[in-house]
């Protein structure tokens, strides 16, 4: 380089750095004068902790209602005409109670007749009576054969017999007149009624149906796998079309499982007054209901602390930066405003109550009071 020029670069060179180095001192300066940047919460939360609670262990089942035992009241007349009916469908009646009435005219004429032939036997069994006495007080006198006094008394044997016939004859009429009045063979709810007046039915004619005592029962179809936690004398509470609810007790469970569904029935015994007119439960009705099997410790939060995305719940814990992390937890029974958490989570871990439907993974919250 030629010597003139070598100050010339230097002088330059010189003032290029004082240049740079009074940007930089000038940037530095004006980053001083500028505030420092502070983090801001996403979201103003209430925070709280699993909390212990005993809750109640229920199972629950579908079922028809249905007639604890039905009964058949039928006709055991024979050709007789339905002259009155005084019954009907819903009606309550007594163990005893009349509930048709059949034409006794016919009856009672043959009851007459049996009578006369009844009251004709006897004085025919008295004669001969008197005559075999009579016979008999001349058997050591030799008037009479030992072939004539055993004539009499055959006959008078056989006088005997026919008024035992005749008697039976009379208990048979009695008998019919009986039937002419068809009674309850218990007391209960009268179900199905075909009984209508003016026909002419023959022996065995149903012509009522009556659920018994008026007593229904729930036939809940359980899996075969939750049998095992039933047993007589469990409570059921059974819920009917109408919301209605009442609460029974398991009779028995039934001995055979079935092939093609896996379940078997449970027969659970409703209130007395669940069967009639105007209760909520009628036979062949369908109706859900739960098993009580006692109760267990349970950890429970409040129900706005889960948050359901995805098909699974989650909760969010809060750290101690205040920031938030989602916890992946397994619900299980709830009570009232809170769920039982079965896992992930822990009994001293502080949670976000409100707002946690709104807070992503590491979200900056702000915490007050519950």
């Amino acid at each position: 380089m030629n010597a003139k020029l070598k100050p010339l670069a230097y002088i330059l060179g010189v003032a290029f750095a004082l240049a740079a180095a009074g940007i930089t001192a000038y940037s530095q300066a004006a980053d001083d004068k500028q505030p420092a940047a502070t983090a801001k919460a996403a979201l103003t939360v209430t925070v709280a902790k699993p909390s212990a609670a005993s809750l109640p262990i229920k199972l629950t089942a579908n079922g028809n209602v249905a007639a604890w035992q039905e009964a058949s009241v039928s006709s055991e007349s024979n050709g007789l005409r339905l002259t009155e009916v005084r019954v009907n469908v819903g009606d309550v009646v007594k163990a005893g109670d009349v509930l048709a009435v059949f034409s006794a005219d016919t009856v009672n004429a043959d009851l007459a007749q049996a009578q006369a032939t009844l009251h004709e036997a006897e004085a025919n069994a008295a004669d001969a009576a008197a005559n075999a006495a009579r016979a008999r007080t001349l058997q050591n006198s030799g008037a009479l054969s030992a072939q004539q006094i055993s004539q009499y008394n055959t006959a008078e044997q056989t006088a005997n017999a026919r008024i035992a016939s005749a008697k039976a004859a009379l208990a048979s009429q009695q008998l019919r007149l009986k039937y002419t009045r068809v009674v309850a063979p218990d007391s209960g709810v009268i179900s199905a009624r075909s009984a209508t007046v003016g026909a002419v039915s023959g022996a065995g004619t149903e012509l009522f149906r009556m659920i018994r005592q008026g007593r229904l029962e729930w036939r809940a179809e359980v899996v075969a796998a939750d049998l095992r936690q039933l047993k007589p004398g469990v409570s059921a509470v059974v819920k009917a079309a109408n919301g209605s609810e009442v609460t029974g007790k398991v009779r028995m469970i039934a001995p055979t499982v079935d092939p093609q569904t896996r379940s078997a029935l449970v027969y659970v015994d409703l209130p007395p007054n669940a069967g009639t007119k105007d209760a909520p439960f009628k036979a062949g009705m369908f109706a859900s209901g739960q098993f009580e099997l006692g109760a267990s410790d349970a950890m429970t939060v409040p129900q706005q602390a889960i948050v359901v995305r995805d098909g699974f719940s989650f909760v969010f814990r809060l750290n101690g930066d205040q920031h938030v992390s989602q916890l992946k937890v397994k619900p299980g029974r709830r009570l009232g405003e809170r769920i039982e958490v079965l896992g992930g989570l822990d009994a001293n871990t502080r949670i976000v109550v409100r707002g946690a439907g709104f807070l992503n993974d590491g979200d900056l919250v702000s915490v007050v009071a519950q």
